[in-house]
């Protein structure tokens, strides 16, 4: 850069003796001598003043260790990643939000940039660089999606085309387009998006998308769940409001197809950790659809007279779903191993509505879809691993929109770190169980 600098001001020299009497190019010969020299000082000055903080930028990204939320951070730094950051007013509750894959939260913590990192990041995938036209799955414990995936009326397959994995293909606006940044503040931020579907059936859909992510405060929580949340327990909180509106001119009907909001979390598993999905003993219906990816083992799902516990331990690729006559606005999962209950609420409607089906191929019904499910990771068939990591799902009813209506879907994920005394104070009043109850069952 030096070098075409100098060459740069020498053929401006040149060019200026050619125009100018001799003692006018003089006086401006020297004053460019005078720049430059002064540049040079200047260089030296930056140089001198910014190496430290340099060098201390670079001790502050090795301090961190792997699974902790400063080590995150410094890693979407290091490799390009553009994220928000919204924090609590004392810095301790934190999570990361990327608008350049759809808004999502990558991770969270409740103890600053020390703190755990809860979500499950694909490290490996993001530091590669690699971008695959079909899916990328960068990770994160909250990402906005779409229904539904298989069937008629999917709208990850062309139409036409045999649903198998060969033709499965992940629409960009829910895998690697960014959303616009509306507003944003120190606890909140509001996205907003644009796009056209088209589903298996051939009817294509245009619409908007609004997602708004918020930081909530420990009274917050507290006032959610209507119980006072012990002051020891570390705790990170947030919700996220999902809205999507038919931008086009058509009603979208069941007989051409409905989309949903789905919204899915993925989180780091250990060997003990465990799933519970309370179930309203008193609807209609299955309790459990357990044959996503073939029936769950039995040592890996149980169902007592209130509660499915599914085991998630990122070793055995498996899935189970609550269906709309069972489903109840809360559940969780808690990590013995590391001492962190996870709470998920969504938001469920007041009259009884259909969820859009999911599965892959052929379907008796498009609408008999599941309002909650759970997913734990495993070996592939060639035994190839992706995460590992387990998730927790949430979905809105199937949306039947007129011409410039809108509907939502709110979600909320809430992490408590501590003690086990501490943690059974939310268990015991929010589900009327024990951690003894959680860590037992399997």
């Amino acid at each position: 850069k030096n070098n075409w600098l100098v060459g740069g001001v020498g053929l401006i020299c040149i060019i200026l003796k050619s125009m100018v009497a001799t003692e006018v190019f003089l006086k401006i010969q020297n004053t460019i001598k005078q720049v430059m020299i002064n540049y040079q000082i200047f260089k030296r000055i930056l140089i001198f003043l910014f190496l430290p903080a340099v060098i201390s930028c670079n001790h502050n990204i090795k301090q961190y260790e792997m699974g902790t939320y400063g080590y995150d951070l410094s890693f979407f730094d290091k490799n390009g990643v553009n994220y928000l950051e919204l924090t609590s007013d004392d810095g301790l509750s934190r999570i990361i939000v990327v608008p350049g894959w759809q808004g999502r939260v990558m991770t969270s913590t409740s103890a600053g940039t020390q703190g755990r990192s809860y979500g499950w990041i694909n490290h490996s995938l993001i530091e590669s660089g690699e971008i695959s036209p079909r899916f990328n799955a960068f990770g994160g414990e909250e990402r906005f999606w779409l229904g539904p995936e298989g069937g008629p009326f999917s709208i990850f397959f062309p139409q036409g085309a045999e649903q198998v994995f060969q033709n499965w293909d992940v629409p960009a606006i829910i895998d690697t387009e960014p959303y616009d940044i509306e507003s944003s503040d120190q606890g909140r931020v509001k996205f907003s998006k644009k796009a056209t579907l088209a589903n298996a059936n051939g009817t294509v859909f245009h619409l908007g998308i609004e997602r708004t992510v918020s930081l909530l405060s420990r009274s917050d929580v507290s006032e959610l769940l209507d119980v006072e949340v012990p002051v020891d327990l570390k705790i990170v909180a947030y919700e996220s409001d999902n809205v999507i509106r038919n931008l086009g001119n058509e009603e979208w009907t069941k007989d051409k197809g409905l989309l949903s909001i789905w919204i899915l979390s993925m989180f780091n598993p250990s060997p003990e950790t465990t799933v519970f999905i309370p179930y309203n003993a008193d609807g209609e219906g299955v309790i459990v659809n357990d044959e996503y990816f073939g029936k769950v083992p039995a040592d890996r799902l149980k169902v007592d007279s209130n509660m499915v516990w599914f085991k998630a331990d990122g070793q055995h690729r498996s899935k189970i779903g609550i269906p709309p006559g069972r489903a109840m606005d809360l559940c969780g999962s808690y990590d013995p191993e590391r001492k962190v209950l996870t709470l998920v609420w969504a938001s469920l409607p007041k009259e009884p509505a259909v969820y859009v089906n999911s599965n892959w191929g052929e379907q008796e019904d498009p609408y008999i879809g599941d309002v909650i499910n759970s997913y734990n990771d495993g070996p592939l068939d060639d035994g190839s691993l992706l995460g590992p990591f387990y998730e927790l799902e949430t979905s809105s009813p199937a949306l039947a929109l007129r011409p410039d209506e809108s509907a939502g879907h709110v979600q909320r994920v809430m992490h408590f770190e501590g003690e086990e005394e501490d943690l059974e104070v939310i268990l015991k009043t929010v589900f009327g169980i024990k951690v003894e109850d959680v860590v037992n069952i399997f």
